[in-house]
C-alpha cells in the first residue's frame, strides 16, 4: 500500500547529509528506500536524480528525473532539473527549453529556471533571448554569481566587451574564488588591449585552479603580445603538459619558438598541431613560413597551398605564397597571388607593397588609386600606413614623380623607425664591444692544421644592398658551390662571443665552429663549398676568421651614397635592421661600418677579399675571374651568367637578380639628390662633389 504521508524529517536530513558529504552510494540507497515508501514525495526523487548524475549514471539519472516529473507535474524543481539534464548531458536543447519554460510557468520567480533557460538558449545561439533570461534571473536573485558570469559570456559573444567586463567583475565580487570568471575577464581585457590587467586575471585563475589549461594558454598569448617570449613559452609548455592534444597551443608555441630563432623546434610544433588537427589552416600557413625561412621552398609552397585549400579566403597565405614564388623567380605566379590577397583584403597594405615592387605602374593603375585611398584613410594603423608609403613611393618613382616618391619614402621610413623604436646608440655600443673583445678572440684563434674540413664556408659580407646577392649568384653558378643565402647561424651562435658576453677561449670557438658547420651541412646540398651571404656578418669578421681559418671572406664595397640610398628605400622585413630608416642614422651607421672594416683590414688584411660592386658591373669578366681565382676554384663559364642561376633568392634583390648584370644602378640615387639637402655630401668623393656643383 502506497504511503502518501511525508517522510520523517530525520530521514530527509540524513539523505541530505549523505549527498552533501559525497557519500553517493549511501545517498542512492537511502533515496531509493524513501521513494519506495513515499513514491510521490519529490525531494527523494530530486536527490536521486542529482546523485546518479554525480556518479556518472546519466541515463539512469534522466529516467529518474522523467519519472519524478510524471509523478509530480506541478513541481517546478523537477521540471528545472529535467531541463538541466537534457541540456548539459544529453544536448537535447529544444526539450530542455520546454522543461525550463514549464518550470517558470509553475514558478515565475524561479531564478534558477530562468538561468538554466538562458544556458539552453545560449547553446542554441539565441543570444538576445539568453541575455533576457540571465537578466531576469539576476533581477530575482541579485547575488547569483553564475548568472552574472554567463551573462558576461553572452555579452562577450555579441562583442559587447564593456558590458561583459562589468558582468564578470560583478561575478567575481560575489564569488572571489570564481576561476572561470577571472579567466573570461582576462579574455575580455585582452581583447580590449589591456594586457597587464588580462595577465593579472589569468594568473589569479591559475592560482585558484592550477590545472586550468586554457588560462595557461591565454596567459601565454598575452605574454607573447608583450614580447615576453620566454615566459610565453613556459606557459605554452605548461598548457601542453596539462592538455597534450591542444593543437592551437602547439601552433602558438611554434610561433614563439620561431620568433626566438629556434626554427627546428617551431617546425616540430607546427607538425604536431597539424597531426592533431589536419584541417588547421593556420598551422599549415605558419609551417610554410618557417620552411620558407629555412630555404625549404618546395615544402613551404605545399603548406601554403594546403592552407589556401582549407581556407580559400586566407589572404595572408596568398601573400606569403607570393613572396615564396618571387624568391623562386616565378614572378607571374607571385603577382597573381599578391593580387588575390588584395582582392580578398583590399586594405592589405603589405600585399600592396609587395605587388608594387613587382610591377610597373601607369597613371591609370587601379592599385595606385587604392593605395592613395588607403593613405588618406585616417583609420589605418601606423604599420599599414608604413607599408602603403613604401608602395606609393615605388609607384611614384615609376610615374616619374620623384619629389612625391621622396615624400612617401621619408614618411614610410619615419614610421618604420618609430615602430621599431630604433636608436643608433645601440649600434655604437655594439661596434665598440666587438672591437674591444677581438684581441681575446684573436689569442684563441684555431689552427687550420688541427681541424677537420668537411665544409668550407665562403662568407660574403658588406652592407645590405651592396651587391652581396649578385656575388653569391656568381659564385654559386659554379657547380662545386652551393649558395645558401642569408644564414643567421653566425649571429645565432657567435654574437655573444663577438661581444664578450660569453666565454672567449679555444673551447668556445670550437663549439661555435661545430654548431655553425652542423647547420651549414643541412643546407649544403652535398657540396663541400657553401656561401653564406648574410651581409651584416661584417660585424663578426674577426670571430669568423678565428673560428674558420680555411674560410674565404669576400667583402662587397659599393658607392656609399648609392648603398645608403638603396637601404633607405628598402623596407626590411627583419626587425634587427633599424639604422636605415633615417638619413642621419644611415650616415652614422655607414661611418661605423667603414671604421670597423678599417679595423678588420688592419688586423686581418690577407684574409679579406675586397670586391668593388661598381667595378664588377663595368668589368664583369675580369673581376669575376679574379674572384674565382681568390676562391681557389677552377674557372667555369657559368659564373659569367648569374641571371641563369635558378637557385632561390629570398632577399630584396630577387627581382633584379633575374636580369643580366647591368651598369648604372649606383647612379639611381642621384635622382633624389635635390631633396636630400646635401645629406650625402660627407659620403661623396671630391670628384663626385664636383659633379653636383
Amino acid at each position: 500500500m502506497i504511503n502518501f504521508l511525508k517522510p520523517p524529517q530525520e530521514k530527509l536530513n540524513s539523505l541530505l547529509e549523505c549527498y552533501q558529504t559525497g557519500k553517493y552510494v549511501d545517498a542512492e540507497k537511502l533515496s531509493a528506500s524513501i521513494i519506495k515508501e513515499f513514491p510521490k514525495h519529490p525531494f527523494a526523487w530530486n536527490v536521486l536524480t542529482a546523485v546518479l548524475k554525480q556518479m556518472g549514471k546519466m541515463n539512469e539519472s534522466l529516467v529518474v528525473c522523467q519519472k519524478n516529473v510524471q509523478l509530480n507535474p506541478q513541481d517546478a524543481g523537477a521540471h528545472n532539473n529535467l531541463g538541466v539534464l537534457l541540456q548539459e548531458v544529453h544536448g537535447r536543447l529544444k526539450e530542455a527549453e520546454e522543461s525550463c519554460r514549464q518550470a517558470i510557468s509553475l514558478k515565475p520567480n524561479f531564478a534558477d529556471a530562468h538561468y538554466n533557460l538562458g544556458n539552453t538558449l545560449k547553446k542554441q545561439g539565441r543570444l538576445d533571448e539568453a541575455e533576457e533570461s540571465y537578466t531576469q534571473s539576476i533581477t530575482l536573485k541579485p547575488d547569483f554569481a553564475d548568472a552574472h558570469y554567463n551573462l558576461g559570456n553572452t555579452l562577450k559573444k555579441q562583442g559587447r566587451l564593456d558590458e561583459a567586463e562589468e558582468s564578470y567583475t560583478q561575478a567575481i565580487t560575489l564569488k572571489p574564488n570564481f576561476a572561470d570568471a577571472h579567466y573570461n575577464l582576462g579574455v575580455t581585457l585582452q581583447a580590449r588591449g589591456r594586457l597587464d590587467e588580462a595577465e593579472t586575471n589569468y594568473k589569479t585563475a591559475i592560482a585558484l585552479k592550477p590545472d586550468f589549461a586554457d588560462a595557461h594558454y591565454n596567459l601565454g598569448n598575452t605574454l607573447k603580445k608583450q614580447g615576453r617570449l620566454d615566459e610565453a613559452e613556459t606557459n605554452y609548455r605548461k598548457t601542453i603538459a596539462l592538455k597534450p592534444d591542444y593543437a592551437e597551443c602547439h601552433n602558438n608555441l611554434g610561433n614563439t619558438l620561431q620568433a626566438r630563432g629556434r626554427s627546428d623546434e617551431a617546425e616540430t610544433n607546427y607538425k604536431t598541431a597539424i597531426a592533431l588537427k589536419p584541417d588547421f589552416a593556420d598551422a599549415h600557413y605558419n609551417l610554410g613560413n618557417t620552411l620558407q625561412a629555412r630555404g625549404r621552398l618546395d615544402e613551404a609552397e605545399t603548406n601554403y597551398k594546403t592552407a589556401i585549400a582549407l581556407k580559400p579566403d586566407y589572404a595572408d597565405a596568398h601573400n606569403n605564397l607570393g613572396v615564396m614564388l618571387q624568391a623562386r623567380g616565378r614572378l607571374d605566379e607571385a603577382e597573381t597571388n599578391y593580387k588575390t590577397a588584395i582582392t580578398l583584403k583590399p586594405d592589405y597594405a603589405e600585399a600592396h607593397r609587395h605587388l608594387a615592387i613587382l610591377k610597373k605602374f601607369n597613371v591609370q593603375d587601379k592599385q595606385y588609386s587604392k593605395m592613395q585611398e588607403l593613405y588618406l584613410d585616417k583609420n589605418i594603423s601606423e604599420d599599414q600606413r608604413c607599408h602603403i608609403n613604401f608602395g606609393l613611393a615605388k609607384a611614384c618613382e615609376d610615374l616619374g614623380d620623384i619629389e612625391k616618391a621622396f615624400q612617401h619614402y621619408r614618411e614610410g621610413n619615419e614610421l618604420r623607425k618609430k615602430l621599431l623604436n630604433y636608436n643608433i646608440n645601440q649600434d655604437i655600443k655594439l661596434f665598440r664591444q666587438i672591437k674591444y673583445t677581438y684581441p681575446r678572440i684573436k689569442q684563441n684563434s684555431l689552427k687550420a692544421d688541427k681541424l677537420l674540413k668537411n665544409l668550407i664556408p665562403i662568407f660574403i659580407v658588406g652592407l645590405p644592398r651592396s651587391g652581396t646577392t649578385l656575388v653569391e649568384q656568381i659564385i654559386s653558378s659554379h657547380p662545386k658551390v652551393t649558395g645558401a643565402g642569408e644564414l643567421n647561424f653566425a649571429s645565432q651562435f657567435g654574437s655573444s662571443i663577438a661581444q664578450g658576453l660569453s666565454d672567449t677561449n679555444t673551447d668556445s670557438l670550437i663549439n661555435f665552429r661545430e654548431r655553425y658547420l652542423s647547420k651549414l651541412q643541412s643546407v649544403s646540398e652535398g657540396n663541400l663549398i657553401v656561401t653564406d651571404k648574410m651581409p651584416r656578418n661584417f660585424r663578426y669578421i674577426g670571430l669568423l676568421a678565428a673560428a674558420f681559418p680555411e674560410a674565404k671572406i669576400v667583402h662587397m664595397k659599393r658607392n656609399p651614397a648609392a648603398v645608403c640610398w638603396a637601404n633607405y628605400k628598402q623596407y626590411f622585413v627583419v626587425e634587427s635592421i633599424g639604422y636605415c630608416y633615417a638619413i642621419d642614422d644611415l650616415i652614422s651607421y655607414h661611418k661605423l661600418y667603414e671604421n670597423l672594416m678599417v679595423f678588420w683590414t688592419n688586423s686581418l688584411n690577407k684574409r679579406i677579399y675586397n670586391l668593388d660592386y661598381e667595378k664588377l658591373t663595368v668589368n664583369q669578366e675580369s673581376e669575376t675571374r679574379q674572384l674565382i681565382d681568390y676562391l681557389e676554384l677552377d674557372w667555369d663559364e657559368k659564373c659569367l651568367s648569374p641571371q641563369n642561376n635558378k637557385r632561390n633568392v629570398a632577399t630584396a634583390s630577387n627581382v633584379q637578380i633575374r636580369k643580366k648584370v647591368y651598369r648604372g644602378s649606383s647612379e639611381q640615387w642621384k635622382k633624389y639628390q635635390p631633396f636630400l639637402n646635401g645629406a650625402f655630401d660627407s659620403l661623396l668623393s671630391p670628384k663626385q662633389k664636383e659633379e653636383f656643383k
